[in-house]
């Protein structure tokens, strides 16, 4: 990744943060947003001795975040990668979730991978020489196909990042930018040595996941020779998509 010039929302925490982390240590040019500025500024003093930039963004404010993805336009002359990691999550009762409570996770989960998506279109159609190598990597989860109760407005957003994934690979695809998206499960972003046996061995793979099994399938579909994946959600979650459970 020496040569790429990388964009990663939601970059300062958890997953974000370790494919800041994982990418800038490869020797990609690596730019990250975060709302979090505490953690935004620690690790790009953390990483000083890379390439990384820290912006703050509201992903929730779509002109703030085509100014942060046209000043690295502007700044390096194109994007090679971008990662759509960001994401909340608002479980609580359909009795309780307000109609702009919904519209904030949607704002938030979903939207911001049209924005840059649609910047990053509009910088490579009018620069036809840069259409040589291009990606785009989403973050959905396994909960666009299987839910809890009250998780109406994270799982719908998390679904609609599939097919918007899909649609996107068709319609980017005369820029030799392809479009995947990756379903994490359970990634611990926390404590964890504090978690049980029983969480780790429920999964087949034997192990709860960690940010680094989502940061290293991101480089993965980075790699130049990596283009015919394509259009696809890559499900990382230990097997348990795959593990029948009955009461």
């Amino acid at each position: 990744m020496m040569d790429k010039i990388v964009y990663v929302t939601g970059g300062a925490n958890g997953i974000g943060k370790a494919i800041v982390t994982l990418f800038c240590k490869d020797g990609a040019d690596v730019t990250f947003c975060d709302i979090d500025t505490v953690a935004g500024e620690k690790l790009s003093n953390e990483l000083s001795s890379y390439k990384c930039t820290y912006h703050e963004v509201d992903l929730s404010d779509a002109r703030v975040l085509e100014q942060s993805v046209n000043k690295v336009i502007e700044a390096k002359g194109n994007i090679d990668v971008i990662i759509n990691n960001a994401g909340v999550s608002h479980f609580n009762s359909m009795l309780d979730i307000t109609v702009e409570d919904f519209d904030k996770v949607m704002d938030i989960n979903l939207r911001p991978i049209f924005i840059t998506a649609r910047t990053l279109a509009k910088h490579r159609d009018a620069h036809p020489q840069l259409n040589r190598y291009g990606r785009i990597i989403n973050m959905a989860s396994t909960r666009h196909l299987m839910s809890e109760p009250n998780s109406e407005a994270y799982a719908a957003s998390k679904g609609a990042i599939v097919s918007l994934t899909h649609a996107l690979a068709l319609s980017l695809s005369k820029y030799h930018v392809t479009v995947n998206c990756i379903s994490p499960g359970w990634i611990e972003t926390g404590s964890y040595d504090l978690l049980t046996e029983q969480d780790h061995t429920q999964h087949p793979s034997g192990r709860v996941g960690k940010p680094e099994d989502i940061a290293r399938a991101c480089l993965f579909l980075c790699q130049p020779e990596n283009d015919f994946i394509n259009g696809q959600n890559i499900v990382i979650d230990g097997g348990m998509t795959k593990k029948m459970i009955y009461c």
